[in-house]
Order: C-alpha cells, then structure tokens, then sequence
C-alpha cells in the first residue's frame, strides 16, 4: 500500500479536533459518503467532546489488516476528562471506506453484589449463517429449573456487554442477575459484528434486534437447568422499545422487561437530546450539531422521505427504510397487545429516556394493568448509576455499576412465586 495510513489517521483526528469536517468527509469513499455528511461526523464528535471535554494529545495509530484489502487504523485520542478512539477503514488510495468514533474501554471490575462463584460463563453462537454473532451464556449454579433473561443493548453498535467507556452495563446485570440464580444470555449486536448490515436494502430496528433475539430465546430455552416456560426478555434504550416485537415474533416469551426503553420516535427524542446537550455546554460547535440533528430529522418527519432517501441526510447516518419503519412504529400498542407481564424500571435523572416524555406514554398504556409493574429509581441516570443532580454525559466516563436496587427489582420479579401470582391475576382478569 502506497498511502502512509497511519499519517492519514492522525490526520483526519486532527482536522476533527479542529472543527473541519468537510475536508474529512472530502477524504470518504462512495459508500461511507453515502451514509455520513460532514454535518453527522460533527455532530457526533461534538458529542462526545461535550462528555470529555477538549483533546488534550493524540496517541500513536496501531494499524493492522482488514477485510477486502483495507488497512484497520485505530487512533487513541486524549481528551481532558477521558479518551476515545477513532477507527477507520483506509484503502489504497487513502480514502475512508469506515470510520467510528468509540469509547475507549478500561478495565472492568466487578460489581459488589455479583458472586462469581455461585455462576459459570461459557461461549456461546446466536443465530446461524453468515450473520451469526458470539455471545456469552451465564449459568448459575446447582439451583435447578432457573428462569432465564436475554439482554438486548441500546441504539448503536454495542458489543455484548453494552460497553461504554470503563462501564459494562449489560454484563453488570448478568452478573448480579445470575448471582441471584437467573440464567442470563447477552450477545454482540449484528451491528456490532457486521457493520455493513446498516447499508443492506430494507434494514430496519427489526433486522437489527429480532431474528438473533429470538434465536438467543431458543437458545436459553434448551439449556437443561433452565425452565423453558419462564425466559423472558429484557431490552434497554433501543432494545427495550424492540423488545415487544421480539415477543411477538416469537410467543414463548414469558414476558418483557424494559429498561430505560424510549416511547417516542426516536428522531424526535434525538433533537430532544441534542438541546438538552446545547444547555449543559453551550457554544458554537454544539449549536451547529443542534442544527444538523434538527434537519435531520426533519427530513424523516417529510412525507417525501422514501427508500431513495440519502442516508446521509437522515439522523446517524441510518437508511432511509429504518426511519420509514421507525417513524410508525408504536412500542407501547405493541406491547399492548402481547398480554404478557412487564416490568418497566426508569432512572429519574434520565435525558435520553425520560419520565416526562417516555415513562408518561408506558403508564398511560399499560399502568391500568396488574400484570404491569412500573417504577422509577430517581437517582439514577440512562444506565441505572446512581447520582445526584442534572445529568452529563461525563456521568458516563468514571467507572461506576448498575444499582444493586435495580438488580434486585428484576430478580425479585422474575422469581418464581412473583411470576406465579402475576399469572394468576391474569387467569382472573
């Protein structure tokens, strides 16, 4: 390869840091133009810096082979209050082919309340073919026929254990869930491990959570210590408004359990955020980011939105038909009509999945129902830490854990005799 990739990296870090989006994405192959505009890398770098704060140093770019002949380049970036790293696909003529801007991950400890000795963790394959994922299955151990819970991350590209920077909130969840004798089954998303899904034709909310959330189902469903009548699913964020589509895809869902998991179309709820972002760190940058999510999703609200629709003019460079999908879809009707217990947990200090804009919508819905149980921990922030006053996105970069309070609502829950009076309450209704 002729290009010096690794000069190319620091470059397009340096011309983010600087605010020059357009000679980045001067720097995009046909396809990744395709799905971002310099208008959507700026508002995603602005993002994360209003989480981090201003870049403080550019670490030395680790390269290495990837798929089709392109060259991985992963620049660390140094920011005042964390790191993150920027990924890149390079080809031979030094275009970008990828590029995604991730957290950069610490090291994980466990919570207090999980027990590693009361559990086993093995690898795990969900789905079959070419689309298949890994995954990793929590066993208890020795407590006989278990209920089980599939994990479903939120919006965006997550590995199995929801990795945000230091924090794991996905394999904070199994671990104390299994502690307490759940058996727990989290798995990377499609996206996460075949990245190109988004720019296949017709992709929707329902190609990226469904058929390896039914196939992890089936999965858990087969395990010899696990009673089969009692999996259920649990969805956070995103995963959680997939979640009754899940179910209804697939019946033998006992139930749902919805964390954080947002009512609204999530295009509105993206200018919601970026205002509230606007308020907590003001100035240019985010003002510009305000604007570019705003037209966005405008885009998505116009009747002249069709599959033809650049996805670089929709929120997060997503296809048109994601949006097509999402704009009409009704995540509280859905779950509605599955008549099968739930439980709906909200953290009170929540921007991105509020009370007033989201938990409002569920309880008018579904809170008249005795097999609906629904409440709010009003310490907590999007991923259940607990805190005091306004929430930041630099809530998420110091290492924290899932509330224990949290842990303990769900397994409580999906305990035996809980589950059994909820049934029966149904059977009398």
């Amino acid at each position: 390869m002729g290009t010096d990739v690794a000069a190319t990296g620091i470059a397009v870090v340096e011309m983010s840091r600087d605010g020059r989006f357009d000679e980045v994405a001067a720097l995009f192959g046909p396809k990744l133009r395709a799905a971002v505009s310099a208008g959507t890398l700026g508002a995603a770098w602005t993002t994360e810096q209003a989480k981090l704060g201003p870049v403080t140093g550019i670490g030395t770019p680790v390269t290495e082979p990837g798929e089709a002949g392109l060259v991985r380049v992963i620049v660390p970036v140094a920011f005042e209050r964390g790191e993150l790293s920027v990924h890149m696909a390079i080809d031979d003529d030094g275009k970008l082919q990828g590029l995604r801007i991730a957290p950069t991950t610490g090291d994980w400890e466990p919570p207090p309340y999980a027990a590693p000795r009361r559990f086993a963790e093995q690898d795990v394959t969900v789905g079959d073919g070419p689309l298949a994922v890994p995954g990793t299955l929590t066993l208890p151990r020795g407590r006989g026929r278990q209920a089980g819970v599939v994990l479903l991350a939120g919006g965006g590209p997550f590995d199995r254990d929801e990795t945000s920077g230091p924090n794991k909130p996905l394999k904070d969840l199994a671990w104390g869930l299994a502690s307490r004798g759940v058996a727990v089954l989290r798995f990377d998303k499609v996206t996460h491990v075949h990245g190109s899904v988004t720019s296949e034709p017709g992709f929707t909310m329902t190609q990226e959570y469904v058929p390896h959330a039914v196939a992890a189902v089936r999965l858990v469903q087969r395990q010899a210590t696990v009673d089969p009548g009692r999996v259920f699913v649990l969805g956070h964020s995103l995963g959680g408004k997939a979640a009754p589509r899940v179910a209804a895809a697939e019946p033998s869902v006992a139930g749902l359990v919805l964390l954080a998991a947002d009512a609204n179309p999530m295009h509105r709820s993206a200018i919601r955020v970026a205002r509230y972002l606007a308020s907590v760190n003001p100035g240019p940058d985010v003002e510009d980011a305000v604007t570019t999510i705003t037209r966005q999703a405008e885009r998505v609200d116009s009747r002249d939105l069709s599959p033809s629709t650049p996805a670089a003019d929709l929120p997060f460079g997503l296809p048109a038909s994601f949006w097509l999908d999402e704009r009409e879809y009704d995540p509280v009707a859905a779950a509605a009509k599955l008549g099968k217990p739930m439980l709906i947990l909200q953290g009170g200090r929540d921007y991105q999945v509020t009370v007033q804009d989201d938990l409002t919508l569920w309880r008018k819905g579904l809170g008249h129902r005795a097999d609906v149980t629904i409440r709010v921990h009003d310490a907590e922030n999007h991923l259940f830490f607990p805190g005091a006053g306004k929430s930041t996105p630099a809530d998420y970069a110091s290492p924290q854990h899932v509330d224990q309070a949290v842990i303990a609502d769900i397994a409580q829950w999906l305990a035996p005799r809980q589950h059994g009076f909820l049934s029966r309450l149904k059977i009398l209704r």
